[in-house]
């Protein structure tokens, strides 16, 4: 399947991360970037975690999650790590209960 435009920098092939939203020329989701901005990073910081990104495209990924958060949401869900495989350092870094 060819890429479909989703957005000025997102798209979508069902070849890659089985059509889950992604930044236009790379593997990276649009969920990979929202976890991180959910998580209190900032877009700029975001370049810091995924610096073969530009800010344009972070900001673009941020605005169609705010325009389609359910479906990026079920995406987050459904590739969360389950509770009880978490490491406990890893909850105490995040401020979460082991």
């Amino acid at each position: 399947m060819s890429a479909t435009a989703l957005s000025r920098y997102v798209t979508q092939n069902s070849d890659i991360l089985s059509g889950e939203p992604i930044i236009a020329g790379t593997r990276t989701s649009v969920r990979a970037i929202v976890g991180l901005w959910q998580l209190g990073i900032t877009p700029e910081e975001i370049l810091d975690h995924l610096p073969h990104l530009t800010l344009a495209q972070v900001f673009d990924a941020l605005s169609f999650y705010l325009d389609h958060q359910i479906e990026i949401n079920e995406y987050i869900k459904r590739n969360q790590v389950p509770h009880e495989l978490i490491h406990p350092a890893v909850k105490a870094a995040l401020g979460k209960s082991p």
